[in-house]
């Protein structure tokens, strides 16, 4: 897969990192992957569209399905950016 434009980064409480990383593409939060320990599951979702959420196994896995969402979410918005 291609490298993301996504910089994630782990919030800290007290000092101690959390379950939870938080991508940003510039100064735009983009979305965030976090652990459900109940159900073992990473979760990912964005502040950008209310049903924009998901499940992988591992915390590479809902990286990597927010980016694929976000890459088809910006996709009808391409032309703008183009000359």
């Amino acid at each position: 897969m291609r490298e993301s434009p996504i910089a994630w980064t782990r919030p800290e409480i007290a000092g101690i990192p959390t379950r939870r990383v938080v991508g940003h593409v510039g100064e735009v939060e983009v979305g965030a992957v976090e652990f459900d320990a109940t159900n073992r599951l990473w979760l990912w979702s964005s502040p950008l569209a209310e049903d924009a959420w998901g499940w992988a196994p591992s915390e590479d896995g809902a990286k990597q399905a927010l980016d694929l969402w976000l890459r088809a979410w910006l996709a009808p918005f391409r032309p703008f950016f183009q000359p």
